[in-house]
């Protein structure tokens, strides 16, 4: 398959005004944002020509990684912004990278299939490689009605591929929901060989026949057969978890502990989660803060270089594409570093080369006050209802300070409008072991997003906000990480606010080299 690449720097050719310029700058095009900074990327327009209107610009989807000699192959599903009817849909696309924040589009990896064939739509899956073949298992969903007639929805699949560019699909695999399991509900095969165990393991979402949410285990010697013998599930939903799905599992193994990764969607804490354990097989043990980050960064996957494990997820858009929105499913792809604490849980903090992006020191320019506030070059005193008020933002923005306080809310307010009182404001609450992003709008907030602050200890944070057109990925004391849509950041004024005492020390602002 011919495939056009098209290269997608970090940060290429950005407009360069400075924070301190007011309304008579000149505003950023809209249309060039994805095109000029992609840090947080997704697919870029008309990937395959300018006249099927199926191939306009999309969303990135579950993304599935792997690593081989040096580059990162961030494979996703791709969600089209047009789709006409009787097309299918999630076409298996990827980016390839070395550092996170330089990403290759690479196009169209896996079709997907016709309306009578098990692959009408792809679903999730992974590959692993035996000897000098690729092997992608990836999820089959057709969920018309004349498939359904005969078959089950979800199915896992197989393409092969020499080269990790030209994959063939391998018309007579298929592996079925087995006997005491719902084959409605049966996706996100996660393959990999368990050199532990000698044997090549296959890890499914499923349903038991009384619907109750498993993470199913397969094992072969062969990924080339369909000789996958069905084991016992290696993890149950809890009568208190009662999830629906444990979509896109995971399982590495980080010194002496095991750890399972899956996302769900259906409870108040949706988002991606993870267990621990000293056996692939379980118990498992559930950490007191289980999400590796809020409820908008979706079924995230690690993937590791040897040295370095990562989580490669997407942030939701939402639907209509404004604040105000609903979130909606895929967006664009987000990475970080997982780390391990001394007591086996898990850290995330920025990928290495982050701070290599944001390299140029842009003074602040205070444009407004409000309340009782003592500043200090860039460090700021707040007396309880103040706010500090600065210029605007670009498209590409990197925000990093000190936020000393112990009670209240206090942080910063992004895409604020003045004039409609809109805007989001991404609030530390320590009283209620939290932080939040609230959407505003003439007075009113509504809670978008949280994440516990119960791995960061004390009152004090070294916050690094890292801000890509509507991408925003607050990196807490290199322990949390917390991601957001926020539209309509580039050109307008932020600020920093406190309900309490507080205190907003070394305030500096980054943007790209």
């Amino acid at each position: 398959m011919s495939i056009k690449k098209i290269c997608i720097a970090a940060i290429l050719s950005v407009a360069t005004f400075s924070c301190q310029n007011h309304d008579s700058e000149t505003e950023i095009n809209p249309q060039d944002i994805y095109s000029k900074t992609n840090i947080f990327p997704q697919p870029p327009n008309r990937w395959m020509g300018e006249n099927n209107p199926y191939y306009t610009e999309g969303y990135a989807g579950d993304v599935m990684p792997y690593y081989e000699n040096g580059k990162f192959h961030l494979f996703f599903l791709h969600d089209a912004k047009t789709k006409p009817a009787g097309e299918g849909f999630h076409d298996i696309h990827s980016f390839e990278t070395s550092n996170f924040t330089d990403f290759i589009y690479q196009g169209r990896q896996v079709a997907y299939g016709t309306a009578s064939e098990a692959d009408f739509a792809v679903g999730t899956g992974s590959l692993v490689k035996s000897g000098s073949t690729y092997y992608y298992f990836y999820t089959g969903h057709n969920a018309t009605a004349s498939f359904l007639s005969g078959n089950p929805r979800e199915s896992v699949l197989l393409a092969t591929s020499t080269d990790m560019k030209n994959w063939t699909k391998v018309k007579n695999f298929k592996i079925t929901a087995p006997a005491g399991y719902y084959d409605y509900e049966f996706r996100d095969p996660h393959v990999f060989f368990n050199s532990e165990d000698g044997k090549y393991w296959m890890l499914v979402s499923a349903q038991t026949s009384d619907k109750k949410a498993v993470v199913l285990k397969f094992t072969t010697t062969n990924p080339a057969t369909e000789n996958w013998t069905v084991q016992n599930p290696i993890y149950t939903t809890s009568s208190s978890e009662n999830y629906i799905m444990l979509e896109c599992p995971d399982l590495f193994k980080i010194g002496n502990y095991w750890y399972l990764v899956f996302s769900e969607n259906w409870s108040n804490n949706a988002g991606t989660h993870y267990r621990i354990s000293t056996s692939p097989n379980g118990p498992w043990t559930t950490p007191q803060n289980d999400r590796l980050d809020g409820s908008y960064l979706y079924a995230a996957k690690t993937v590791s270089d040897n040295t370095n494990r990562y989580l490669v997820g997407w942030t939701a858009r939402k639907t209509p594409e404004n604040n105000a929105g609903g979130k909606d499913w895929a967006g664009n792809i987000v990475s970080h570093k997982l780390v391990q604490n001394t007591d086996g849980t898990l850290a995330v903090k920025p990928v290495s080369n982050l701070s290599s992006v944001f390299g140029q020191n842009t003074a602040i320019s205070v444009e407004k006050i409000t309340g009782n506030v003592s500043q200090n070059g860039s460090s700021f005193n707040l007396s309880a209802g103040s706010q500090v008020t600065f210029s605007k933002l670009q498209k590409a923005n990197q925000i990093n300070f000190t936020l000393n306080v112990s009670a209240g809310k206090a942080g910063i307010i992004l895409a604020q409008d003045a004039d409609t009182g809109s805007g989001v404001r991404i609030a530390f609450e320590p009283g209620n072991n939290r932080i939040a992003a609230y959407v505003m709008n003439s007075g009113s907030e509504d809670l978008m997003n949280y994440y516990p602050l119960s791995s960061v200890s004390g009152t004090s944070y070294t916050v690094t906000a890292s801000i890509s057109n509507d991408v925003c990925v607050v990196y807490i004391n290199d322990k949390i990480a917390f991601t957001n849509r926020i539209y309509s950041i580039a050109n307008k004024k932020w600020s920093i606010f406190s309900s309490s005492e507080s205190s907003f020390s070394n305030i500096n602002i980054k943007n790209p080299n």
